[in-house]
């Protein structure tokens, strides 16, 4: 009895986490209903993207923000993964292979899976700078075999196929996009749950415990090559399942998604979304799609853009979107948001000044350059422009600099009422542990 009554003692109720399934579902909700409310082909196309690049940034954030671990050639894995899967798919079509095509995306991950374990064993070893270096020297390496090997990698014409295969079951067959899609937004909820799971797993935490202290990590008896192994072939797996749905999702596979640029742009926008929070690729997927999809369609100068955003986002707010979104929740949460609203609106209104006149010049500059032989005469952003006129220039760049002096002093008067609003809190914080 007394037993009992001891172990009833320690016994303790855990509530759910409404926040935590409130969130989720509006997670669900949102992969759901957004292709019926964007029912354009376009939308259903960027929306699957989005889905895609879900799944592979959160797969490189596991290596990024869980474990410290800055790769430059993770696109190896996904698109070794999108190879994969294409060939399986082929041989699906050609009645060599039994599979549905709804699994092929998990061949693209075991494939991820595998070349992962493969690099992944010598890459680990080492950690920090010489782990950049090797990921760096591996992603080149592929990327020069995916023209030596025209036979598995299909040269420069890449290696197509067809995703409607055999009659349709309960209606699905694949041939329209939102059945495409919607299978992809099954993949990225599974996939981005696994994820959360696995960082509140012991493998999880010790990961994070890699990345802030692997000297005290190792003291206590933990291998920490190893523990980076793991998180490798795991960031492998999902990555390669990103592939796979690519590849679905394309019908066609070219050397392109091996290449140092799509490890850049899995890197860059991992980064912009936030790479400290779970939920900051995500973000950076989205940004990802919208920049290689519509920005490179507005402006031939999109690169130029993506590479100032990215300056300013390092120089500024090094947490990502993810970091501002959680620093204004905190204000929110004490009530201090409406202290500075109009700085916000000062900055907002300053730096699209700046921003104007920036990019007025950039693109004038740009129409020089590139369209010389079409004339002086532009037009940007419903404005006729003489791009070989001083008139044009000057009233660039006098937007340029009246935006950047109002800029800064809307900047000093934001830091100065946002150090005293953080006061406030740190006391508030300080008085309520009193109570």
């Amino acid at each position: 009895m007394n037993h009992v009554r001891a172990s009833s003692s320690h016994y303790h109720f855990k509530p759910y986490n409404v926040g935590r399934w409130f969130i989720w579902g509006i997670y669900a909700l949102v992969l759901l209903v957004a292709p019926l409310l964007w029912t354009s082909s376009l939308a259903q196309t960027m929306l699957s993207q989005i889905g895609i690049a879900i799944i592979a940034c959160l797969a490189y954030n596991l290596l990024l923000g869980q474990g410290g671990m800055l790769s430059f050639g993770h696109a190896v894995y996904s698109g070794l993964g999108s190879f994969l899967a294409m060939h399986t798919l082929n041989a699906v079509s050609a009645g060599q292979l039994g599979l549905p095509v709804s699994l092929v995306p998990l061949v693209g991950g075991l494939a991820g899976l595998g070349f992962a374990a493969l690099f992944g064993y010598v890459s680990t070893k080492k950690s920090g700078t010489p782990f950049a270096m090797i990921t760096l020297g591996l992603g080149e390496l592929i990327w020069s075999m995916s023209l030596m090997l025209p036979e598995f990698f299909g040269g420069e014409g890449g290696v197509s196929g067809n995703r409607v295969i055999g009659k349709a079951v309960l209606g699905i067959s694949f041939g329209p996009q939102i059945q495409v899609y919607y299978l992809i937004a099954v993949y990225a909820f599974v996939c981005t749950a696994l994820l959360f799971a696995l960082t509140r797993t012991p493998l999880g935490r010790m990961l994070n415990a890699v990345r802030d202290n692997p000297e005290r990590v190792e003291f206590i008896g933990y291998d920490t090559q190893w523990v980076r192994f793991m998180a490798f072939m795991i960031s492998g797996f999902f990555a390669g399942i990103a592939g796979g749905l690519a590849a679905l999702n394309f019908e066609i596979v070219t050397a392109e998604v091996v290449g140092a640029a799509r490890s850049g742009a899995y890197l860059l926008f991992t980064f912009l979304g936030g790479a400290t929070f779970f939920f900051g690729p995500i973000i950076g997927a989205v940004l990802m799609v919208v920049a290689l999809v519509l920005l490179s369609e507005l402006t031939s100068a999109w690169l130029l853009y993506l590479g100032l955003i990215f300056l300013f986002m390092v120089m500024y707010a090094p947490g990502g979107f993810a970091g501002l979104i959680m620093m204004n929740l905190r204000v929110a949460a004490f009530g201090k948001l409406r202290k500075l609203w109009t700085s916000y609106l000062a900055l907002a209104g300053t730096g699209l000044t700046l921003l104007a006149g920036a990019a007025v010049m950039v693109e004038m500059l740009y129409h020089l350059q590139l369209n010389a032989a079409l004339g002086p005469q532009m037009r940007f952003a419903g404005m006729a422009l003489n791009a070989g006129g001083v008139d044009a220039w000057f009233g660039a760049g006098f937007v340029l600099l009246t935006g950047l002096a109002l800029f800064e002093l809307a900047r000093r008067q934001f830091k100065q009422e946002w150090d005293l609003v953080q006061e406030e809190i740190e006391k508030e914080i300080k008085r309520r542990e009193t109570l």
